[in-house]
């Protein structure tokens, strides 16, 4: 069996959504392939992302719980910074997936589900004109003039055509998302420190209705800690702010991986976009990247329809997107970049410490920071603002000055 379209999509999470959506929109022929038997069948990530983008993307408002405070716990300190008004949220990631599925559905995406792409088909001269995947034990071939590569962490088209290895650093996150007895719905938790994660952070982030999800993310290969078993010892001993929540009734268990290489990997070749985790689109200090994952999904599947329509899919036409991302996100990728290598380093001491600099922050300096918002703009504010040295000294170091 085979089908052929304009795109084919694999991956059916927010970046190949978007992607579909994007192109379907511009009157192309898209197939979006998705592996599990629904949409967000499984949920790899804890779902914080930011208001302002929100907006941007028009996610309806059912489908995310707006923060406004925001506690940073260390073994020995603890940070309270408190706005007026929501600029984080904590989405319901199965109803968000499943909107952004729907949105690209309407414009005329074909969505197939359980079905595993298993490796590429390639032309004469080594291009990728296509995919091999088997749905219900038949194998089906998917041939597009675009391939866009969403298939997350795996990088699965990219890797059958032999282009990337696997990540080399990358986060391991576990959660549990519970019923609990107390649990402020406005209000978000961090707590950092060997106690609660070696080369990470733990995490409480309530979705409403006294829902919340308390979960644990490790840095790899940085520390050898399983962040399930870290996650189970904070629960039964009740950790932190975990103490607060009084009786905690699991719901749904969670495990997910996220690159955290940087931005490293060359996402355009010839009839190929690689988009989200597959292009390790992630700010790495705090691990998100759904945003970037939405946003450049659509940009990836705007590119392609333009390269389709000029009959032009040579990795120089597609290169728009490359050029795109690059120029909105790789100079704060790399900041953040020094600023987690400097977090990794830290001990239970040192994070003490490092919650006495980041209690000088207002509440959208702290978000900028978190979301690795580092534009020069936000730097000389922050340099003018905060003359106390160890403020200075860390945004000196994400700015790369001595």
């Amino acid at each position: 069996m085979s089908d052929i379209y304009d795109l084919v999509v694999v991956g059916g999470g927010p970046a190949g959504s978007s992607a579909a959506y994007t192109a379907s929109k511009n009157g192309l022929k898209v197939i979006l392939i998705e592996k599990e038997e629904s949409i967000a069948e499984s949920v790899r990530t804890s779902g914080v992302t930011w208001i302002q983008n929100i907006e941007e993307f028009g996610i309806p408002e059912d489908c995310y719980n707006p923060v406004k405070n925001f506690e940073f716990y260390s073994p020995n300190n603890k940070v309270s910074i408190g706005d007026t008004v929501a600029r984080s949220a904590v989405l319901d990631v199965r109803k968000t997936y499943r909107w952004l599925a729907s949105q690209a559905e309407a414009q005329g995406t074909e969505i197939v589900v359980n079905t595993t792409v298993k490796d590429v088909i390639k032309d004469e001269s080594g291009k990728i004109i296509g995919v091999k995947a088997i749905q219900n034990e038949k194998e089906i071939e998917f041939f597009g003039k675009v391939v866009i590569d969403a298939s997350g962490f795996q990088s699965t088209v990219a890797k059958s055509m032999g282009f990337v290895k696997q990540w080399e650093r990358f986060g391991a996150g576990a959660e549990y998302e519970a019923k609990v007895e107390h649990v402020k719905a406005d209000t978000w938790w961090l707590m950092v420190g060997e106690k609660y994660s070696p080369a990470g952070y733990a995490w409480i982030f309530p979705l409403g209705d006294n829902i919340a999800r308390i979960g644990v993310g490790i840095g790899k290969p940085d520390s050898p800690v399983d962040p399930t078993a870290r996650l189970k010892e904070l629960i039964e001993n009740k950790e932190g702010p975990i103490a607060n929540l009084g009786k905690i009734e699991p719901i749904e268990f969670h495990y997910g991986l996220i690159p955290n290489d940087g931005l490293s990997r060359k996402t355009v070749y010839d009839n190929l976009i690689l988009v989200g985790d597959s292009a390790g689109q992630a700010n790495p200090l705090v691990l998100e990247g759904i945003r970037y994952a939405i946003k450049f999904g659509r940009i990836a599947g705007d590119v392609a329809s333009k390269a389709i329509k000029a009959n032009d899919t040579s990795e120089k036409k597609l290169s728009e997107y490359e050029d795109n991302w690059k120029k909105a996100i790789e100079s704060k990728i790399k900041s953040a970049g020094k600023v987690q290598d400097r977090w990794i380093g830290l001990t239970d001491k040192d994070w003490d410490k490092e919650l006495d600099i980041i209690s000088e922050l207002k509440p959208e300096e702290f978000l900028d920071f978190i979301k690795a918002d580092f534009g020069l703009s936000n730097m000389l504010k922050l340099a003018t603002n905060h003359p106390k040295l160890a403020v200075r000294q860390l945004f000196n170091l994400v700015k790369g000055k001595s």
